[in-house]
């Protein structure tokens, strides 16, 4: 009797472990694709922040189709005060995130892919936490293509990039009091 007791607390336990593990794997809800003049923006998404957080991040790619570069720049988000397209250098062993000054620019023909550890659109003064299953609102403006707004579907804390195995490197952002760290495979 016992040891039947002992194995269905152990498969309840790998049951919540699997879902936990699926739920941290499963991609944010099917994001929309957007085209502004030659400008293509592709799987549009962002990270849920904890509660308390101050800034959050989302990602992307963006595809010149063009015959001239264009720069991008993020005018405005309904989840935060002020977003900013942001850069990560290592700098002495310190990762530092800057804004990137005067517009992230896309070269013809080029992809540029904001994601987890590099480029990426930073939330700054958050208004709420951003919870998986919502989405977030910002407006992009191109110099040449002009302004669009985008939804970038949250997923969990700690998600992988779509596309990107679990494990696969990942930015995590502290609460409050800042901080970062970088885990790498």
């Amino acid at each position: 009797m016992i040891s039947i007791a002992r194995r269905n607390i152990w498969l309840a336990g790998a049951g919540a472990c699997a879902l936990g593990l699926t739920q941290l794997a499963a991609p944010a809800a099917q994001a929309t694709d957007y085209n502004v003049g030659p400008m293509q923006i592709t799987a549009p998404w962002a990270r849920a922040t904890p509660k308390g957080a101050t800034a959050g991040a989302a990602y992307m790619t963006i595809t010149n189709t063009g015959k001239t570069p264009d720069k991008v720049s993020c005018v405005s988000s309904d989840a935060s005060a002020q977003c900013q397209i942001h850069t990560m250098v290592m700098n002495n062993g310190v990762m530092q995130m800057r804004p990137v000054e005067g517009g992230l620019e896309i070269k013809p023909g080029e992809t540029v892919t904001l994601k987890p550890g590099g480029l990426h659109v930073m939330l700054v003064n958050l208004k709420h936490p951003l919870e998986q299953g919502s989405t977030v609102k910002t407006t992009l403006k191109f110099d040449g293509a002009g302004t669009v707004d985008v939804d970038y579907p949250v997923a969990a804390i700690g998600a992988a990039a779509p596309g990107v195995p679990v494990g696969g490197g990942t930015m995590q952002m502290q609460g409050p009091s800042g901080g970062m760290q970088m885990n790498k495979p």
